[in-house]
């Protein structure tokens, strides 16, 4: 499970990358709201805490541009324990409030019952589709006009982002930052042998192809017959 921490307390933001990541999560950090916002909207997370008072654009502002692209559940947290800041916070589709200070017991039960909810809700929508690729995220399966995909866990998870992504050019470093949790390395050949192992299994086999790259972008994951 991959989550986005947007809070511009850097001790506060410490502890929670920390205790979120002992506790099996990836976790990622943006301090302010414009980082923030342009992270929840462009990557693919399970779950965003998002801090109310920020600089640049406060936690109302991400989340309204949170909800004019997805459902990605929100975990609000902040200082002000206002009762109409939590009803504003609930009416603009956040899915849980917390105010400050508080355990982190207690935020970590709060984290796990919004996945599970979030798992249940979207049970329904765990089939992909492009061309003749059909993806089942509930288990982890890949086919290809009727034939299974022998895919790694890294490779579906590649496939996954590609998938959900569609139509768009991601960067090595989007890849990389997404799929491997690591920062871009030019050194590293790590997303290019991934790709091309991936090639092998998706499109070499087929006579349509669907992994397309992008000379000095990226790859790109469409129908073009």
């Amino acid at each position: 499970m991959r989550l986005l921490v947007i809070e511009d307390e850097p001790k506060l933001a410490d502890y929670l990358h920390k205790g979120l990541s002992e506790n099996g999560y990836v976790v990622d950090v943006a301090a302010d709201g414009i980082r923030g916002r342009l992270l929840a909207c462009e990557g693919e997370y399970d779950l965003v805490l998002l801090d109310l008072m920020l600089p640049g654009i406060d936690g109302f502002g991400v989340l309204k541009a949170m909800r004019e692209r997805g459902q990605t559940p929100v975990l609000m947290l902040t200082a002000r324990d206002k009762i109409e800041d939590r009803v504003r916070g609930l009416q603009d589709g956040a899915d849980d409030y917390l105010v400050k200070p508080f355990a982190f017991s207690e935020l970590l039960a709060r984290v796990g019952a919004l996945l599970r909810r979030g798992a249940a809700t979207s049970a329904t929508t765990t089939q992909m589709r492009l061309a003749d690729l059909e993806l089942d995220l509930a288990s982890r399966k890949a086919h290809r006009d009727g034939k299974r995909l022998d895919l790694t866990a890294k490779e579906f998870t590649l496939l996954t982002l590609l998938l959900r992504r569609r139509g768009q050019i991601l960067s090595r470093t989007t890849l990389a930052e997404q799929v491997w949790d690591m920062n871009f390395d030019s050194d590293t050949n790590v997303v290019e042998v991934a790709v091309r192992r991936l090639r092998a299994k998706l499109d070499d086999p087929f006579p349509s192809k669907l992994l397309h790259t992008v000379r000095g972008m990226g790859y790109v994951l469409e129908d073009r017959s």
